[in-house]
């Protein structure tokens, strides 16, 4: 298990760590979703299945209103039984080969999902590795946009501490030296 690190942006806290997402004692957790916002694998049924429940009630209702939910966007529910207050359902792109928008895509999914924390009061939140696992994004060239994306869109917003939870120890090294280019210290 690695250490984490840490760097202040504006005053807020961002803090990559290796481990499991749906642990996080934070005000919200960010799922890696699918555009139909039904439950798949990886991180989304990490969540789901933690959760319980009333998060795929939520979706579902979502989907029924608005027939899911567009990539690079996200939408928020309840968390059920996770020890966050919401999961916010980001949908980040399938990697194609980097020439289809992916890039903007998937800074979008983060963005979206910045805003509707602040819409929500949420002062904590953490992030997974979005689009990396079955959507089959490079790690390095995802946390190069994730992050640059978090880093911008924290400034001047009320949030204390973002989070970017790495499962993997060949993840969190890869996003430690993204962030060391981006924010060397």
């Amino acid at each position: 298990m690695r250490a984490p690190v840490t760097r202040t942006i504006d005053g807020c806290r961002l803090v990559l760590v290796q481990g499991d997402i749906t642990t996080q004692e934070v005000d919200a957790i960010v799922n890696a979703a699918n555009s139909r916002l039904i439950g798949g694998g990886g991180v989304d049924g990490a969540i789901r299945r933690a959760g319980g429940p009333a998060i795929e009630e939520e979706c579902a209702a979502i989907r029924a209103d608005r027939g899911g939910c567009p990539t690079g966007s996200a939408v928020i529910t309840g968390a059920g039984r996770l020890r966050a207050r919401h999961v916010i359902h980001a949908v980040g792109p399938v990697w194609q080969g980097g020439r289809h928008g992916e890039a903007d895509l998937l800074a979008s999914a983060y963005r979206v999902s910045l805003t509707l924390a602040a819409e929500h009061g949420v002062r904590t939140i953490a992030f997974p590795s979005i689009s990396t696992g079955v959507y089959g994004y490079p790690v390095a060239q995802a946390a190069r946009v994730a992050l640059r994306a978090v880093v911008v869109g924290i400034r001047g917003t009320s949030l204390e501490e973002v989070h970017f939870v790495l499962f993997s120890e060949a993840d969190f090294d890869v996003y430690a030296e993204a962030l060391r280019e981006l924010l060397p210290g």
